[in-house]
């Protein structure tokens, strides 16, 4: 039987733990960088992110999708974790949030 949680909470928990995956060449964290396009709970507490990476041919391309679903997987209450990559839209600096932006100095 699966453990009810409020799937807010949930979302605020994958939230919390994708702001502490970097990209290895940018130091801020993947979700202020805009690479978490979205993510997705169901009620078995199952976890989907699509997400995307800097470029297609982005060095981390295989490690990075791998260490946020391992990562997410640490989470007691979520079950399976898919990670979905896509490059539609295409990542672009527009994407960052503003505290990404400060912190690159793009403000």
């Amino acid at each position: 039987m699966t453990e009810k949680i409020d799937p807010k909470k949930l979302g605020d928990q994958v939230v919390k733990v994708l702001k502490t995956v970097y990209d290895p060449e940018i130091p801020v964290d993947i979700y202020e960088l805009g690479l978490i396009y979205d993510v997705f709970l169901n009620e078995s507490n199952d976890v989907k992110v699509l997400m995307t990476l800097t470029t297609p041919n982005c060095p981390v391309a295989d490690s990075l999708p791998e260490e946020v679903k391992n990562k997410i997987k640490e989470i007691p209450q979520v079950n399976e974790v898919e990670i979905e990559m896509t490059f539609d839209p295409p990542w672009s600096k527009d994407l960052m949030s503003e505290e990404a932006k400060l912190e690159l100095g793009f403000l």
